[in-house]
């Protein structure tokens, strides 16, 4: 399955199994924007990134925590 920038859930779980030791709160954008692109199964134009999308992958990937 190949994910795009609007599968904030499915990228979450992803970094959530990738990076188990990282709090995603303290998270910066660009380098969530690099681990999200280097996902196996990622795949989508960094052009189509923006700040809302990270934050909602950063709340998804917040919310697998709880």
């Amino acid at each position: 399955m190949s994910m795009v920038w609007t599968d904030t859930l499915d990228i979450a779980i992803e970094l959530y199994e990738a990076h188990p030791d990282v709090d995603p709160r303290f998270v910066r954008f660009t380098d969530l924007m690099e681990w999200v692109m280097a996902l196996p199964d990622f795949n989508d134009d960094p052009k189509r990134c923006g700040e809302m999308i990270l934050e909602a992958i950063q709340a998804a990937w917040i919310g697998e925590l709880d």
